[in-house]
């Protein structure tokens, strides 16, 4: 973490308004942290794999690819073939979520077909899985919030580094008159492939953000349901989490070592309120997820059922990247490299899910693929400092960390 920050430089302003020295001078109380995220790994079921063969001046290719048309074209180049004559045959994958953009295996195996004059297949094993995949990047985000006397947000400053700016716009989520959204990106900066991970860097930036959100709240001693009400003037953003909180009942008692934890987040068009109910073991720092509660404005909900399956997927998905998944290297060696090392959502960590949509018959469809995703991880995080009092700035949230947190 402190590599990419040392290293990258070059910065651009996604978004700017007010003036942040006195966005300062107007606070009661400044809270400043830094968040880090650790790589992932798509880590499919079905690792990266295709089957082909040449007939003539025709190659037909069976690959488990997310982006079958760009493989074709990618096969037709590399050959120099005309696109006509290379046939994709498309089928199910046994998972994707951005890691079978790319498609290195497809080319791989044409080759070797074109140069046996054989049909080949080709799958990789879960070593190579590991070693080979475009890994979601590391990223760091700096960021600086204050309120005043009232409880209203006066300063913002977010940094980012390798996560870009997907789902920031504060415009979306919170009224905050002296802000500033940077991102610093350099594409080489990492020294293995990166790429698109599930809702690409809004995983990160919500969880940075919710939890800096959180950690203002609690320093300035409000509720954090109470304050996020008090910082929104979106009527979208803002009856999405009066939803959530109707549904979840807020107010209700806590069992001991359980906690409540909230985060709002924009992606794709929809808006979403996540509250998660965690239990705590404060001696071994295992967190259990008992119950997620998530609310979304994605417009008219064309098929509920689909909806309600996508987020599930989403949150699910979601609870492995927010407390277990981490890649771990020493030097240009991926010590990570099988599932006993490498642990994604069990049944046994998964929580009672429950899904409300807000009623927009009305108004045009947005997404629901990936959204739900972007709020697990910050969600989780508020709940852990709710129920032990760690505040935790890094996923995966283990419990060497939240142990190191509760000192």
């Amino acid at each position: 973490f402190k590599y990419l920050v040392d290293n990258i430089t070059e910065s651009e302003v996604n978004e700017e308004g007010g003036v942040l020295a006195t966005g300062r001078e107007a606070c009661e109380t400044i809270v400043e942290a830094e968040y880090h995220d650790g790589y992932k790994a798509h880590s499919p079921v079905e690792p990266h794999t295709a089957t082909c063969y040449f007939e003539g001046d025709k190659l037909t290719m069976w690959a488990s690819s997310q982006t079958p048309f760009g493989t074709r074209e990618a096969l037709a180049e590399t050959f120099g073939m005309p696109k006509e004559k290379v046939h994709l045959k498309q089928n199910f994958l046994g998972g994707g979520f951005g890691g079978k953009i790319y498609n290195p295996q497809a080319i791989e195996v044409a080759r070797i077909a074109k140069l046996s004059g054989k049909p080949v297949q080709l799958a990789y094993t879960r070593r190579e899985e590991f070693f080979n995949d475009y890994f979601r990047p590391a990223a760091v985000v700096k960021s600086a919030s204050g309120v005043d006397g009232e409880g209203k947000l006066k300063l913002w400053e977010f940094d980012i580094y390798c996560a870009g700016s997907r789902g920031t716009g504060l415009s979306y989520l919170y009224d905050i008159p002296n802000n500033r959204t940077r991102s610093f990106n350099k594409g080489d900066i990492h020294p293995f492939s990166t790429g698109a991970w599930r809702a690409p860097g809004n995983n990160t930036t919500t969880f940075a953000r919710e939890s800096q959100i959180d950690a203002t709240a609690h320093a300035a001693g409000i509720d954090p349901l109470e304050f996020r009400l008090n910082n929104i003037t979106n009527p979208e953003m803002k009856a999405t989490l009066e939803l959530a909180a109707e549904t979840f009942n807020w107010n209700k008692e806590k069992a001991d070592g359980h906690g409540y934890g909230i985060s709002l987040g924009w992606d794709a068009g929809t808006y979403v309120a996540m509250i998660a109910e965690v239990k705590v073991d404060k001696a071994t720092g295992h967190v259990q997820p008992v119950r997620v509660v998530c609310a979304q404005d994605m417009g008219q909900v064309v098929n509920p059922h689909g909806a309600t399956v996508q987020t599930e997927g989403g949150i699910t998905m979601g609870l492995g990247y927010a407390l277990t998944e981490e890649l771990e290297f020493d030097w240009g060696r991926v010590i990570t490299r099988n599932f006993d090392s490498y642990h994604f959502t069990k049944f046994s960590m998964t929580p009672k899910i429950e899904c409300v949509f807000v009623d927009k018959m009305d108004a045009a469809p947005q997404g629901g693929g990936e959204p739900a995703i972007i709020c697990v991880g910050g969600a989780i995080a508020n709940a852990v400092f709710d129920a032990c009092g760690a505040r935790v700035n890094r996923q995966p949230i283990t419990p060497e960390r939240i142990l190191a947190a509760m000192g």
